[in-house]
């Protein structure tokens, strides 16, 4: 395929980059839109934007502030914060790849879908839908909203992530650092819910605790109770280990199936131009965001998915806040869906697994390393019955550390140096509490499935693509590592994206007018927040109100268009993609 780029936000930066090593040659052009052609002549282009004409979004900053990015990840210091890497923008560029190849995907099946819209503002709202579903809700959250949450501190000065996904196994670890038996209780609880809430108030007897322990004596008890530790790694030693591993690491892996009588994608009415892979059915065995997530955005490009769940369902269907008896943040990733029961565990039901897989056209699961080729689940099992299946995994590491922790969010943000990017160099580094890289390795899932679906159409061929964690990790830390490795201080510099109090609440001003707005912030902070945004915007400055309640984006005239109700009750981010 061919490439062409026009003048367009950062976002294009990461979308070309992308296209680029699928393969894509670009090319020079003078198009203003991301344009990729086939070697057949169909073409696709991208229109890429900050946010509507009412959304007060220019810039990621901005971007942000407007959807509640800031407020999210502020969370656990108790106000606003921005997060130092370029998420909302690094998100866009993702969308965009997605966007351009499910486009080409459609034209195969008899679409006529050419062009594509993305924006950085709804692709924001995106990457929260779950806190937004979860606050807009029935009833309160299973655990308090409240500042605190990890790493922890040792004596000797180390910063560490902890995980622990079953309770036996946090409390024996903190029975090994001898904390409070009271303080091991009460903290299980938020600690549990922090994937869900993006704060964890654990009592303050267990930080002390952990301050008064050598990092020896962590991994100690770790290694007796069963608990993954994790220190927060430096970006220069990420990038030290990228550079021993070659730097040449893509975000995706791929393998063509072995040549096979395979059935191809059927050429029918289904494929609509907003609906390019409607007709098209995905099984997905997912659990938590990574998985669900890349689904989910395959089921509003109009794919049809079918969950895999457990014997009595999905026990996080009834996880609170609820609308209607159903989670709301359950139904911000898997609305839409049908289900079917199956017990992995049971040969027959395994077989019937294999069965349902002969009539899919993509199978998606994220289960632990070895588990699905245990299950004989694996890429080989259900491509031998079927040859044309695209076969996706989204991992935790991708098999690329050796004596890796244990694959999730925050233990990923800590030993790639996650942690220390989010934060600016006034700020103590650690990973967000926001799920930042569930929610990009699961846009990482999608894009590599769609390439997947798209080199069938070209081949006939099967695929097997796997995402991951890492990646997701690699890709937002890129800038700051490249600082590192030029001898540049690798963190972002005091105060960065810090929002700048008004009389009833916050703001935020662009990146580029930071400087400049911080110079009125006495005069700012006596005035609302709309009538602040509006005196900097009569000086020329560009800032947006910091969003500090989510539920009150429903009727925020920033996101008019952007928001719609389910018919649980639900509060639901549309498609993020506009085909025409």
């Amino acid at each position: 395929m061919r490439l062409s780029t026009g003048s367009l936000p950062d976002s294009v930066a990461t979308a070309s980059e992308h296209l680029r090593l699928l393969g894509a040659e670009p090319v020079v052009g003078e198009s203003a839109a991301l344009t990729l052609t086939s070697p057949d002549g169909a073409t696709a282009a991208a229109e890429v934007s900050w946010g509507g004409a009412h959304s007060q979004v220019w810039d990621e900053a901005t971007a942000q502030a407007a959807a509640g990015l800031m407020h999210v990840h502020g969370r656990r210091d108790g106000s606003p914060r921005g997060l130092a890497v370029d998420y909302a923008t690094t998100a866009t560029g993702i969308l965009a790849v997605q966007g351009l190849l499910a486009a080409l995907v459609g034209q195969s099946r008899g679409t006529a879908a050419t062009t594509v819209g993305v924006a950085a503002d709804r692709t924001a709202l995106l990457t929260i839908s779950q806190y937004l579903a979860a606050a807009c809700a029935d009833d309160d959250e299973a655990t308090p909203l409240a500042p605190g949450g990890p790493p922890f501190t040792t004596a000797d000065g180390v910063y560490f992530e902890v995980e622990a996904l079953d309770v036996a196994v946090w409390a024996d670890f903190w029975r090994a650092m001898d904390a409070p038996p009271d303080a091991l209780r009460k903290g299980w609880r938020p600690f549990q819910f922090r994937y869900a809430t993006a704060c964890a108030p654990i009592p303050e007897e267990l930080h002390r605790t952990t301050s008064t322990r050598t990092w020896a004596q962590v991994r100690a008890a770790a290694d007796e109770s069963g608990a993954d530790v994790c220190r927060l790694h430096t970006l220069t030693e990420r990038g030290e280990e990228m550079r021993a591993d070659g730097g040449n690491a893509l975000p995706w892996q791929f393998a063509l199936s072995e040549p096979a009588e395979s059935r191809r994608a059927v050429r029918d009415s289904a494929a609509t131009v907003a609906r390019p892979l409607a007709g098209l059915t995905v099984l997905e065995a997912g659990r938590r965001v990574q998985a669900p997530l890349a689904a989910h955005l395959l089921g509003l490009l109009g794919a049809d998915v079918v969950r895999i769940e457990p014997p009595g369902g999905d026990p996080l269907r009834g996880m609170p806040p609820t609308c209607s008896d159903v989670s709301a943040r359950w139904l911000a990733l898997n609305r839409g869906k049908d289900a079917v029961e199956i017990d992995i565990k049971s040969p027959a039901d395994r077989k019937r697994l294999r069965e349902l897989a002969t009539g899919a056209d993509v199978f998606l699961h994220n289960w632990a390393p070895g588990k699905a080729e245990q299950l004989e689940l694996g890429a080989d099992d259900l491509s031998a019955a079927n040859p044309g299946l695209v076969y996706a995994y989204t991992s935790g590491w991708a098999g690329r550390l050796e004596h890796a922790p244990m694959g999730t969010d925050f233990m990923v943000q800590a030993r790639t140096g996650v942690g220390a990017a989010a934060r600016p160099a006034d700020e103590p580094p650690m990973p967000s509490l926001m799920t930042l890289l569930d929610v990009l390795g699961g846009m990482l899932g999608t894009e590599a499935i769609l390439a997947g679906l798209l080199t069938r159409e070209q081949t006939g061929r099967g695929v097997r693509v796997e995402s991951s964690l890492l990646a997701a990790a690699d890709l937002l830390t890129a800038p700051a590592v490249a600082r590192a490795e030029a001898g540049l201080p690798p963190r972002r510099p005091a105060g960065f994206r810090r929002p700048l109090a008004t009389a009833d609440g916050w703001l935020a001003p662009s990146d580029e007018h930071a400087v400049t707005a911080a110079v009125h912030a006495d005069r700012l902070s006596g005035l609302r927040t709309d009538a602040a945004v509006a005196w900097l915007r009569d000086n020329d400055i560009h800032a947006t109100a910091v969003t500090t309640d989510l539920a009150a984006l429903p009727g925020d005239p920033r996101f008019a268009a952007a928001l719609t109700t389910d018919m649980h009750g639900a509060v639901a981010v549309s498609s993020p993609w506009s085909f025409r």
